[in-house]
């Protein structure tokens, strides 16, 4: 029996001559994943690459990069469908570059892996529109493999570690929404005096209300954020959007 029609199109056949069975493990088609590895670390890259190369052959690493303007000049001369970005590197943050990249090549998907995973890092990435993250701790090369192909077919992709920072920093923006809820616009009024910098007195003056007043919104205030001092208060409501730095 002759070869099959497929059998020039695969880059491995397994053949079992007894029962003239043919198995076309990939196909070198456009199923082929690019992905540029972006990360400052040699030798964590040798180790990702090869067991791509050995393990997962419908992924293709076509780029490497260990900062942020050698991915950039990279993506001039080579195609790529994701990027697998580190957070920390020489030049960029992590959280630079998933912004420029969704700016300026929307349709590059990426992946951080990073021992990286603060809540205020993750949140930062997530505000940018990345497609999943995993931390090194928690992710080997099979793992990052699964959650490129997911990504790939349109879902996202969050480790377990990364899914519970997730999980937490909603319940804090959801706590936080609440408070601020509860907030009356003269207690927001005093926040924001009191970012200027105004003592009680001024600001009192300039509310046309008594010191006491003033002293009892703010007392409010703290209980409903659970602080005791105004430069908290001040540091809480600038973090939490509640007041703006001008």
């Amino acid at each position: 029996m002759g070869q099959p029609d497929f059998f020039y199109d695969c880059i491995i056949i397994y053949q079992i001559y007894q029962k003239n069975v043919y198995f076309c493990i990939l196909k070198q088609t456009d199923m082929m994943i690019n992905v540029i590895l972006v990360d400052d670390h040699e030798l964590f890259r040798l180790g990702v690459k090869t067991a791509i190369e050995t393990r997962h052959v419908d992924l293709r690493i076509v780029g490497e990069a260990e900062s942020g303007a050698e991915l950039f000049a990279l993506l001039d001369v080579v195609a790529a469908d994701i990027l697998l970005l580190d957070i920390v590197l020489p030049d960029m943050s992590g959280v630079e570059i998933a912004r420029r990249i969704k700016s300026e090549r929307p349709e590059i998907k990426i992946l951080a892996i990073s021992a990286e995973n603060a809540a205020s890092v993750v949140q930062a990435m997530l505000e940018v529109g990345i497609e999943g993250f995993i931390s090194k701790r928690h992710g080997g090369v099979d793992t990052f493999a699964d959650a490129v192909r997911s990504i790939m077919q349109g879902v996202e992709y969050f480790g377990k570690d990364i899914s519970e920072i997730i999980y937490r920093i909603y319940v804090s923006k959801k706590k936080t929404a609440e408070v601020v809820s509860e907030f009356t616009q003269q207690e927001k009024r005093i926040i924001e005096l009191c970012r200027e910098g105004l003592p009680g007195k001024l600001i009192a003056e300039r509310l046309n209300i008594s010191l006491r007043t003033v002293d009892n919104h703010k007392g409010n205030i703290f209980r409903k954020l659970g602080i005791n001092n105004t430069m908290e208060m001040v540091q809480y409501a600038l973090k939490n959007g509640i007041i703006q730095m001008e």
